[in-house]
Formats: C-alpha cells, structure tokens, sequence
C-alpha cells in the first residue's frame, strides 16, 4: 500500500466503468483521448525500430491500437503505422472500457493484439514478466495512479535493455479556468472551498522520478491543447462521460460541500466567461488541458553516456556572450 494515498482508487474505477457502460456516450468524448494517443505515436515512431511486443499500459478503450491501424503515414507510400510493431498488449483497470470496442474491425488489423485487465493499482503488481516488452506505451492514464514511483519502477523492470518508455499524462494546469471559477463560486455561494477539481502532477517532478525508476537518456516535453466548450455545463459532462471527474480523497472530508448545487453551478458559468471569456468563434468557453510527454529509456549496451561533470572544454558562458575562451 502507499505510503501516500491522493486519489481514491474504487471511486475511480466505478468513474470509468460507469462511463464505458454508455459506449455511445463514451466514444463521442473520445476526442481528446486520440489526440493525444496520434501525438505519442508520432514519438514512438520518431525512433529508427520495430518493436517485436509492445504494452499499452492504461489502455483506455484501446485508443493507442486504433490510432496505430486507422491513421494513414505521412508519406502516402511508406508502410502502415502498425508494421512497427508486432504484438500489442492493451492493459487497463476497467475491463468495460478496455473492451469496449473489442468488436470493432480494427483489432484484426494489427498482427497480434491482446487485452489484459489488471489488478487494482494500489496493491497489485502489474502481472507481466521482467524483460518482457520492447516499449512500453501510457496515454491519459497514470494520472489517477497513486504510487507512481513504484509503477514507474515496474514498467522499467518489465521493458528489455535499452528499451524506451513514452507517456503522456495530464499536468497540473490542466483546466486551470475550472478550478479558480469553482473556488470562486464556492467561495461566493458557500462562504468555503472544495475540491472539485483533482490535484495533478508537475511538469517540474516528471523528470525527477523517471530518473529514480532507473530510465536514462530522459525527454520531458508539455503540450497545451485548447477546447472550446459551449458552457460549463457542456465540460462537466464532456468530464463525466470521460470517466475523469474528481476522485481526490480530500473530497470524502468535505461531506458538507461536497455536491455541486445549482447555486453554485450558475455561479460558476458566469465567473469563468468574466474570467476566462467567452468569445470563441461559436460564442463557446475555452478549456486547456495541459499534457505532459515523457520518455525514458531502460540502461543498455552501446547507449550514449553523458560527460563527466568538468570535463567540458568549453565555457557556456563565453558562448552566451559572443566572446573566446580565455
């Protein structure tokens, strides 16, 4: 168990599960899980291999493997996007929302794919063997992972030697708008603030624990994308049927606040458009959802070394000032 608990995990998996069981609902919300899935598949296949076993560890509904059939190259004559690889592990915690395309006819276009549904994050180890895959691949998912230090640890254990490891998960400034607008209204109607809105990590700490998991030759890069939402009201559910609204332990403590009241929720429409405006090109509410990329890659034979700390021969600062080494 953690020694450190943020989200609480059941409410979380009851979140998505409720949210896979409306498939309609949830595919028309997957927009944003695939833009991001097309991004981090462009970086692993920005890397010069093919990939004999690939995971998709927090799989979603499998957006990784639908993009990698259905997204044609950039070069009209090169080969499929899933030629790279050859077998692709799709894992996740909500078997509803792992399998919720399962008969969709993408899954037949890849040479060899499986579902696996996992565990319980905060108490079971992930169910693979060590060295047992090529790369390893996260999209929107660890997020909601309590213990990310020790998953971390786990996907290194699991890829080979000189194997990398791509994620993207949501930063701390993701629907910064909401959050200062809830506590706002909260503040307004309630005279108090909640916790409406779930903690996320800090692009400044990615870094940091890839390196303690053991990855080298890191890559930490964050991206903003802007939605326009019509209101409020329309995010809140796009958030609802996402399976992402708040699962922050917190939020149990605040039994008091811990609803929404109409009150509060009209409130909060009319102090995000004055904060944050409403003057989108269909008269909509912009939403930013900052996402943090992140590669690692497991110690092997052969890999590139940085220097010695003092072995540079040349002086940064003589470069920055346009003048010689003295």
């Amino acid at each position: 168990t953690p020694s450190l608990q943020v989200f609480d995990s059941r409410i979380k998996q009851i979140h998505k599960e409720r949210s896979a069981a409306n498939a309609e609902s949830s595919r028309r919300v997957d927009y944003l899980r695939d833009e991001v899935a097309s991004r981090l598949c462009e970086r692993l296949l920005d890397i010069n291999r093919h990939f004999p076993s690939v995971l998709d560890l927090g799989a979603n509904a499998c957006n990784i493997a639908r993009i990698l059939t259905t997204t044609p190259p950039p070069v009209p004559t090169d080969p499929p996007l899933h030629t790279h690889l050859t077998s692709l592990t799709s894992a996740d915690w909500s078997p509803t929302l792992l399998n919720r395309d399962a008969h969709l006819p993408f899954n037949s276009d890849l040479p060899s794919h499986t579902r696996t549904v996992l565990s319980d994050p905060d108490t079971a180890p992930l169910p693979f063997a060590p060295h047992s895959f090529s790369a390893v691949l996260s999209s929107l998912s660890l997020h909601w992972i309590n213990d990310l230090p020790s998953l971390l640890s786990q996907i290194a254990t699991v890829l080979k030697p000189d194997s990398p490891f791509l994620a993207a998960i949501f930063g701390g400034d993701s629907l910064f708008e909401l959050r200062t607008s809830l506590q706002l209204a909260d503040l307004d109607r309630r005279g108090g603030v909640a916790t409406h809105v779930s903690p996320l990590a800090d692009v400044r700490d990615v870094g940091g624990l890839l390196q303690k998991a053991g990855f080298k030759l890191l890559t930490v890069d964050v991206d903003d994308i802007v939605v326009e939402y019509p209101d409020t009201f329309a995010l809140m559910q796009d958030l609802q049927a996402m399976g992402e609204s708040n699962a922050a332990l917190v939020r149990e403590t605040n039994a008091g606040l811990r609803g929404l009241g109409r009150d509060v929720l009209l409130a909060n429409e009319g102090i995000y458009r004055e904060l944050h405006g409403g003057g989108g090109e269909k008269g909509g509410i912009p939403a930013t959802w900052r996402v943090i990329y992140m590669i690692g890659w497991t110690p092997g034979e052969g890999q590139p070394e940085p220097l010695a700390r003092g072995s540079g021969e040349v002086n940064i600062k003589d470069i920055l000032e346009g003048g010689k080494k003295k």
